[in-house]
């Protein structure tokens, strides 16, 4: 393996990891929002937590995400991997892990407005997606199983 591909991985790992992190924390982050009990501080809190969803989406996530996207297929032109099946199906799990992240995106603009319907109940499940795809996406890119 040439130096520029090993660089491009480690680029790609630690591009993962940092999109991980905050597709995982963000939901955590909603599950406390939800939660907050009307009072005399609710309002602060409220708007504590707006800021600091806001910055992991901006700050961490998306470039996460955007990094993820360059890396990973950069990896794909220089391994000529992409007739892989795995590949294929890691590539469909990363469009669906993409697609979670637009959803907490529109999570983020609805709590920012004040226009969050849901309770801390349902973001509790929802913290699992990005588990779940993660835990699939790393069996494919370990194990490379056939697929016909």
């Amino acid at each position: 393996m040439d130096g520029l591909y090993l660089w491009i991985k480690a680029l790609h790992v630690v591009a993962v990891i940092s999109w991980m992190a905050a597709m995982l924390y963000l939901p955590r982050l909603f599950v406390y929002h939800a939660a907050l009990v009307p009072g005399p501080h609710a309002q602060a809190q409220s708007e504590t937590f707006k800021v600091m969803e806001r910055r992991l989406l901006k700050a961490i996530m998306t470039p996460a995400m955007i990094a993820t996207w360059v890396f990973g297929l950069a990896l794909v032109w220089q391994s000529g991997f992409y007739a892989a099946g795995w590949l294929q199906a890691k590539v469909a799990l990363v469009f669906a892990m993409s697609g979670i992240h637009g959803w907490l995106a529109r999570m983020v603009k609805d709590f920012a407005a004040d226009r969050n319907t849901r309770g801390h109940k349902f973001y509790r499940v929802l913290n699992e997606a990005p588990t779940l795809l993660m835990v699939v996406i790393v069996v494919l890119v370990v194990v490379k199983p056939g697929f016909g």
